[in-house]
């Protein structure tokens, strides 16, 4: 049962690159902006279902992502349902509101040791479902490129990239010490197949809908398409690296390599006419750093 939780998460991200499923919500909340206050509701039910069914529910956790979940539905009905051209304050703290919980570990103390790798995931898709369902659905803005290859070279983009920033990183990473020489895989074929799925869903995806979809897209959209704007997404997407292992924190070492990597990353997402291309060449990257260094 807890992966059938995890499974409808899942479902409902990827149900978004559906135009028709895009083009009902949008409709719907037109016609009763009003709705997307159950939203909040929704997802505290199902968090809260996750967290029975892994024996960690409590009271003040629930009420916690209740409030964690509505505070960004906030931001977006003091704005009002439909297509938007130009982000304002409001969207950027909502984004925020979205990102610095989870990132910072918002709750962990009120759950219990063992479930809290299993909730900390089911938390991180309800962020990414209701960004989708405010940012694609309510207040919805263009280029947020949610949607499935239209073009040809949205196919051969990631590679492209990946063989121009592959080399860079590896030869940096080497030299600061950040991973180790290359090796072989020591892992089965089939392991290492299904690994890409699991990359892809479980950290690919959701990290280019925040930080290329949400975040850079919003920041071009209000500052212009420049070179720029695109360090700065990328030097955030760096900084979202500080706090992971497994070097010593502040882990500097990652923030760098994350950075040049989210400079490829929005280079591609700014070519490509869907957020599967970076997505794809996220994977590559991911992939590539857990089995062969």
């Amino acid at each position: 049962m807890q992966m059938w939780l995890l499974a409808l998460l899942a479902a409902g991200v990827l149900s978004g690159f559906s135009w028709r499923v895009q083009e009902s919500v949008r409709a719907l909340f037109a016609h009763l902006p009003a709705l997307v206050w159950t939203v909040p509701v929704l997802l505290t039910a199902i968090f809260s279902a996750a967290a029975v069914l892994a024996h960690a529910w409590n009271w003040p956790l629930s009420l916690l992502v209740l409030a964690y979940t509505a505070a960004p539905v906030a931001c977006a009905a003091a704005q009002g349902a439909g297509a938007a051209k130009r982000p304002s304050l409001l969207d950027f703290v909502g984004i925020l509101l979205l990102w610095l919980p989870l990132e910072f570990g918002a709750g962990a103390g009120l759950v219990a040791g063992p479930a809290r790798g299993y909730l900390h995931t089911i938390a991180y898709g309800i962020a990414i479902l209701l960004g989708l369902v405010l940012f694609l659905g309510f207040r919805w803005f263009p280029d947020l490129k949610y949607n499935l290859p239209r073009r040809g070279r949205d196919l051969w983009l990631p590679l492209v990239g990946f063989l121009a920033v592959a080399p860079i990183l590896i030869g940096l990473g080497v030299a600061i010490g950040f991973i180790p020489p290359p090796h072989l895989p020591i892992k089965r074929p089939a392991a290492m197949v299904a690994a890409v799925g699991t990359v892809f869903l479980g950290t690919a995806l959701p990290e280019e809908i925040l930080f290329r979809s949400l975040i850079q897209n919003l920041l071009m959209l209000r500052f212009g398409h420049g070179i720029r704007v695109l360090l700065c997404a990328s030097f955030i997407f760096g900084c979202a690296h500080l706090d992971n292992g497994p070097q010593p924190l502040p882990n500097w070492r990652y923030m760098i390599l994350a950075t040049i990597a989210g400079v490829a990353y929005g280079r591609v997402f700014q070519r490509a006419s869907t957020v599967l291309s970076s997505a794809a060449l996220h994977t590559m990257v991911d992939w590539t750093k857990h089995f062969f260094f």
